[in-house]
């Protein structure tokens, strides 16, 4: 069997895309070891059908932490021997791009995000010339590569001479279908990591505009303990609830019984605008009505099916009107509730997963 590594920053129980990508890959005919970052709140590995590592560290956040991490993943793969390195975003690219070289080994660079466009990286321009490096030196040496969508492709390709694949990320067609009740429960959803640059101030102030309204907030990230004072700060925490990370079985659940989704983002840099979420996919298999933004990945794909309520600007007010707009039409919300349950058989992570194991098959 071919062995695969693959290397995140991330918690290895709460990566849905890359929990995915590598049963996939196992039961494609791989041996696979997921290496991610154990973090304060990290629970013991559910049993999987690949390898799970978490590496320790120090730091939480910033330069060290990176910095940390790469040198503790350089370390991990000195001794250990694999056939293929699957570095996920720049910031595991370094070890894997140098172990490859020097073990004549290919190496794959799966794209989460354009990493060097996101809002956190292009509002400090040193910064983004440090990861602009590392994209230059590592990129062009990957033989194979592939993103979640083809905004991002297209943007890789005008720089690079690595064709890019489009493995999105899809949820998996799974059974029974969601059924269609007329609202559920009475809740707005947002689901996934809570960083700037995803609207998360707006939808929270939004909340005041709507006094019927409840909001729950699942993920953790760098504005969570910001997002509570405010809502504390406003007089919202009856009426939004900060759940943290969540378990993906019991994250299942939330999702088909919300009312409403939510998948905002700002405009601070390309790597948003053509996004394409995990969390999109994760609303559309609930049979669940969402709030989009007007960015390209999300128009064209509501020109096919329309599961999205697509917003243009980002304010408080827009927010909350987009959100009646859709929860107070009882016509319209039928619509994109039978659209995302027509649409998730067409859009499934059966079809990525297609392109994903050709990736590796035909290395």
């Amino acid at each position: 069997m071919k062995r695969i590594v693959c290397t995140v920053t991330t918690d290895l129980n709460y990566d849905q895309r890359m929990i995915r990508i590598c049963t996939s890959l196992a039961n494609g005919g791989y041996d696979v070891t997921l290496v991610g970052r154990k973090r304060p709140h990290s629970k013991p590995f559910s049993e999987k059908p690949f390898k799970q590592v978490h590496l320790d560290g120090w730091f939480e956040s910033g330069f060290l932490f990176y910095a940390e991490y790469n040198i503790r993943l350089f370390f991990y793969l000195i001794l250990r021997r694999f056939d293929y390195y699957n570095a996920c975003d720049l910031d595991t690219i370094i070890p894997c791009t140098l172990w490859s070289l020097w073990k004549r080994k290919p190496m794959i660079y799966d794209a989460h995000e354009y990493f060097t466009e996101q809002e956190e990286v292009v509002s400090r321009p040193k910064i983004k010339r440090i990861w602009k490096a590392i994209e230059r030196f590592s990129v062009p040496k990957a033989v194979a590569a592939y993103t979640v969508s083809k905004g991002y492709a297209k943007l890789f390709e005008a720089e690079y001479p690595t064709p890019f694949m489009i493995v999105r990320n899809a949820t998996r067609l799974a059974s029974p279908i969601p059924t269609c009740e007329a609202k559920r429960e009475s809740y707005i959803l947002y689901q996934g990591a809570v960083n700037h640059g995803r609207g998360l101030e707006v939808l929270v102030r939004s909340m005041q505009l709507l006094p019927h309204r409840k909001l729950i907030i699942c993920g953790l990230g760098d504005i969570y303990h910001n997002l509570i004072e405010l809502s504390e700060s406003l007089n919202l925490t009856d009426r939004i609830e900060f759940k943290g990370y969540i378990e993906p079985t019991d994250l299942k659940s939330i999702t088909r019984n919300a009312a409403l989704g939510i998948t905002y983002f700002g405009d601070g840099g390309l790597s948003h605008r053509f996004s394409l979420a995990n969390r999109f996919f994760d609303y559309m298999h609930a049979g669940v009505p969402q709030l989009a933004m007007l960015y390209p990945e999300y128009e064209l794909f509501n020109q096919e099916f329309e599961v999205a309520h697509l917003v243009d600007e980002l304010t408080p007010e827009s927010s909350a009107k987009a959100i009646e707009a859709v929860l107070g039409n009882e016509e319209y919300y039928s619509l994109l509730q039978e659209n995302a349950l027509k649409a998730r058989e067409v859009h499934n992570f059966q079809e990525d997963e297609k392109v994903l194991l050709s990736v590796y098959n035909d290395l």
